[in-house]
């Protein structure tokens, strides 16, 4: 087992460095420094000096990969790729736009980040997955039939419909939580409530549908087959053998989620005022501050990659038939 995830961390590293270079790519070369400037200042008669002024002012003035300019190591690191670029590797993200270091305000904005995808993510598990066991137990029934209906229904709804819908029923009209803004300490609870229950109920459709999709393709199966000959009552068939040997699919689709939920929900922190990483991107974008946003898809670059690895790892303890060699 940590051979193999050794190997895994290896192969993680060229897929690493293929991804930064990439997004460095994009940003610098595509994009070049002088179209950030522009982009930046605002002004599409902009001066030469004023873009001068701001590439000095961020480093950008600086040569993409070797700076013939100086000698020794410098040639290497006085440049714009190890400076904005591979310094990520080590966690030094720079300074956004208004001055901030980029590595402290995101430490910062991880923990409301989590707030919310922790509990929505839970929860969300555990009444899709109830759902669906429930629709593939009852399959081939009215309940059944409406109970797809209606997860068809909610899939096909916008996610923001039940943000606004949600913020204005329960906050405006009912006024039983705040619409928006985020507390410290035990206070905070009045505001995740809302994001929490919207982001449970706006994914219960596509989830709980898929989940019973894979329940129904085990439940003709040999084994099954087998569990009922031995006189198993049909719940036990289903809450033990069928739902331990669906995990395997439905772990490829949570386990890789899990990392991710660092990086926070773009629309339901914007919307919810809660100053986590998905707001905090959204705001960088919104300001055109290459510097975060080149932070923030590295870092979601790491995790995904770490969540595939958490994938792999996880099958072992659902199907002992799976061995790393």
């Amino acid at each position: 087992m940590l051979a193999y995830i050794f190997r895994r961390l290896l192969f993680a590293i060229p897929i690493l460095i293929g991804v930064n270079l990439i997004t460095f790519a994009l940003f610098f070369i595509v994009n070049t420094p002088d179209d950030m400037a522009r982009m930046q200042l605002g002004v599409k008669r902009v001066t030469p000096e004023a873009i001068e002024k701001w590439k000095v002012e961020r480093g950008y003035d600086k040569p993409l990969f070797v700076n013939s300019a100086v000698d020794g190591l410098s040639t290497v690191t006085n440049t714009i790729f190890f400076e904005k670029s591979a310094r990520m590797f080590i966690g030094d993200f720079g300074r956004a736009e208004d001055g901030r270091d980029i590595a402290r305000e995101i430490s910062a904005r991880m923990l409301p980040s989590l707030a919310i995808a922790l509990p929505t993510f839970i929860l969300g598990l555990f009444v899709t997955i109830t759902l669906a066991l429930v629709l593939a137990f009852f399959r081939a029934t009215a309940f059944d039939f409406w109970g797809v209906v209606i997860c068809v229904a909610m899939m096909s709804i916008s996610g923001l419909f039940y943000i606004i819908g949600g913020q204005y029923l329960i906050s405006k009209v009912w006024r039983l939580v705040p619409i928006s803004g985020f507390g410290d300490g035990l206070d905070a609870w009045r505001f995740l409530i809302l994001p929490v229950v919207i982001g449970v109920v706006s994914g219960i459709g596509s989830s709980a549908r898929w989940y019973r999709t894979i329940f129904l393709e085990e439940v003709n199966k040999d084994y099954v087959r087998t569990a009922r000959a031995k006189g198993l009552p049909e719940t036990l068939v289903f809450f033990r053998h069928i739902l331990r040997n669906a995990l395997i699919p439905i772990l490829t689709g949570v386990v890789v989620v899990i990392p991710l939920l660092f990086m926070g929900s773009l629309l339901t922190e914007s919307f919810f005022g809660i100053p986590g990483l998905g707001s905090y991107t959204i705001d960088a974008i919104n300001a055109q501050d290459f510097a975060v946003v080149r932070s923030m898809v590295f870092i979601g670059s790491v995790l995904y990659i770490v969540g595939l690895i958490l994938t792999d790892i996880s099958y072992t303890l659902v199907d002992p038939r799976i061995r790393f060699s």
